[in-house]
């Protein structure tokens, strides 16, 4: 017999995660261009758990408490963890006047160049072929 059906409810248990792991998502989510929240789904987490935890490592980290057998730990993400890390532009680099789109299938090269004016339909085009 369930426990439910006799009017008792299970309890849930908070789960606990060691140090290194957390060190570990921490170190991943400082890559660049990784996402906090792909992270976090990735490794079944809430992202406003792992973002807390980024936080504490960034408040650590200035005040000299982060233990360094932790933070050296990184790890990277799997490969049908659904996004590509990129590299971010620097800030004040010239950036060029359009949006260009590199998709690979296979041996085939598809390069589509979109004038940055116009962001917001490449962006639908683009939700629209990813669908």
């Amino acid at each position: 017999m369930d426990p439910s059906e006799n009017g008792q409810r299970q309890r849930r248990r908070r789960r606990r995660h060691s140090a290194e792991f957390k060190a570990q998502l921490v170190a991943v989510c400082r890559q660049p261009g990784m996402s906090m929240a792909a992270v976090a789904l990735e490794h079944g987490l809430n992202a406003n758990l792992l973002r807390r935890w980024v936080v504490e490592d960034e408040r650590g980290r200035a005040t000299g408490l982060i233990d360094p057998r932790h933070a050296a730990h990184v790890c990277s993400m799997p490969a049908n963890a659904g996004f590509v890390p990129m590299e971010l532009g620097r800030p004040g680099a010239v950036t060029s006047q359009e949006i260009v789109i590199e998709l690979r299938r296979g041996a085939t090269l598809v390069k589509v160049s979109w004038p940055v004016g116009a962001a917001p339909a490449c962006g639908s085009w683009l939700r629209d072929l990813l669908r």
